[in-house]
Parts: structure tokens; C-alpha cells; sequence
């Protein structure tokens, strides 16, 4: 099994203005030496819609910054969380706002790729939450007509969704997979009562990364352990369909503010988890 764990950008940072997850301006660059102290080789970046094209993987300065980090530190950066789509989705804009939208997402691929990221996540919760079924059409409609893009540029498009399993799976059917697929999401799913066996059997082949968190059913982001998620069952299930991904945890920042040593103790249970599940291989 594969055991690439990683973190989200941040997460080893001070909250920015509270957010448990933003990008972390003033701490980006010694995240990557911070990540290698602590025994990290994988970072999933994030990208706000506030200062877009200030963010360093948006220039070409901070695109060769990045990958001077990467390269000093052994820090790989191959996902990418855009919550800048979530924050202004083009799929609930008209006119001149949603084809500057647009243009953004095709120009945060085309960064994408050149620092060497091959997933983008379009999260489809929150504000970015498909409302009807016009939403969902024009969504599909859209990002189908960038396949050959995508297919240029080695990047895949991935969703995290609220939608019940089955409505999912169909959803996700409408998109060709080489180019589309998942990031599930562990504590999202808990949240809304999803059970993992089911979801996993729905569209296990479809998943291209995971999220790690706990979450209350109903309720936020908890310390792992203490929520409702039933991680090592999500492990296992994961397993069985053949998810050989990455694990990035997105977990509940530190209460005393240690957030390495929060974010240390959560790779060690989810590694745990991991050895768990292979040691149950027939």
C-alpha cells in the first residue's frame, strides 16, 4: 500500500486571521523547511481568490521560488486545493465576471504544471456547492470542453462533493476520467453520515487523492480520534478498491499552538492506521 502522507498548506503554520485554512503569507517559504525538519516530503498547496495572482504560483518568480524550495528541502508539491473556486465559482456567474473566472482556472493550470502539480481540487461545498441541476450541466458542459488542456498540460481536475454516493458516481460518469476524478474526503463524509464502504463502492477508481480529518456528524473539524469519522474503515475501504494515492491531512489546528507537533502526532496515527490495514492484507 501506498503511504505517502502529506499536510495542507498551513498546517504547520499560525492560523491566518483564525482561519483554520488559508494561505499562509508570511510563513510559505519556511513551511518547506519546516515540513523536512519534521519528516514531511509532500505538500498540497492552496490557492484563495483574495491576492489570486499575488500568490508565488501565480508569477513566474515564485513558480521558480517554489521549485528552488522544493528541490533545497525534498518537499514535493503535487496537489493543489483550490479554494479560490469554491470562493468565487464561475458556474454561479454570467457575463464578464465568469469569463475572467474562467481564465483564471485555465491559467492556475497552466501554473499548475509548471511547478510540477498534476491534480487541481475544485471543491463543490460551501459557496461552491452545486444548487440545481443547471449548475451541475453547466459545470459539466464547461470543464468537459477543457479536456484537450488539461491533456497538455498533465493536469487532472479533481471534485470534493456533498452529493450522496450514488449521485456522485453519476456525476463523476458524466466527466471523462483521465481528466476528472476525486479527492474524498474523510471528515466531510462523516459530517454528513456517509458511511465509507458505501461510498468507496460507488467510486472507489475515481478517486485521485484523500483529505484526512475528523469531523461531528453535523458539526466542524475535530482533533482525529474524537469525531465521527471512522478513519481506519475509510483506510480499509480505500485498500480494497485499489487507492495507491496520497493522504494529505487537513486536520484541527493545535489548541496550545504546536501546530508541527499537532500535525506530527495525526501522521503517526494515520501511518499506524495504514501498517493496520496492510497487516490485514489476505
Amino acid at each position: 500500500m501506498a503511504k505517502e502522507i502529506g499536510f495542507m498548506q498551513g498546517r504547520l503554520s499560525p492560523l491566518m486571521d483564525g482561519k483554520i485554512q488559508a494561505f499562509p503569507w508570511p510563513y510559505w517559504r519556511q513551511e518547506f523547511a519546516l515540513a523536512a525538519q519534521h519528516g514531511f516530503a509532500l505538500m498540497e498547496w492552496t490557492l484563495d481568490q483574495d491576492r489570486l495572482y499575488e500568490n508565488p504560483l501565480m508569477t513566474r518568480a515564485g513558480r521558480q521560488e517554489i521549485a528552488r524550495l522544493m528541490e533545497q528541502y525534498g518537499v514535493a508539491v503535487k496537489t493543489l486545493t483550490g479554494d479560490c473556486f469554491m470562493q468565487a465559482p464561475f458556474y454561479k456567474a454570467q457575463g464578464q465576471v465568469r469569463q475572467q473566472l474562467l481564465a483564471d482556472l485555465q491559467k492556475v493550470v497552466q501554473s499548475c504544471a509548471v511547478v510540477g502539480i498534476n491534480k487541481v481540487l475544485l471543491p463543490l461545498v460551501d459557496n461552491g456547492r452545486l444548487e440545481n441541476y443547471q449548475q451541475e450541466d453547466d459545470l459539466v458542459q464547461t470543464l468537459s470542453g477543457m479536456a484537450p488542456l488539461l491533456k497538455d498540460a498533465g493536469v487532472q481536475l479533481m471534485f470534493e462533493s456533498d452529493y450522496p454516493p450514488e449521485r456522485l458516481a453519476a456525476f463523476l460518469g458524466r466527466l471523462p476520467s483521465p481528466y476528472f476524478g476525486l479527492t474524498y474526503d474523510v471528515g466531510n463524509s462523516a459530517a454528513l453520515g456517509y458511511q465509507p464502504e458505501e461510498e468507496i463502492d460507488a467510486y472507489g477508481p475515481r478517486i485521485l487523492n484523500v483529505h484526512v480529518k475528523d469531523r461531528l456528524r453535523g458539526g466542524g473539524t475535530v482533533p482525529l480520534g474524537e469525531g465521527d469519522a471512522n478513519i481506519p474503515t475509510a483506510l480499509k475501504a480505500l485498500w480494497d478498491a485499489g487507492y495507491k494515492g496520497p493522504y494529505i491531512l487537513q486536520t484541527a489546528r493545535a489548541q496550545d499552538g504546536d501546530h508541527p507537533g499537532a500535525l506530527c502526532r495525526y501522521r503517526d496515527l494515520v501511518r499506524n492506521w495504514l501498517n493496520q490495514v496492510d497487516r490485514h492484507e489476505p
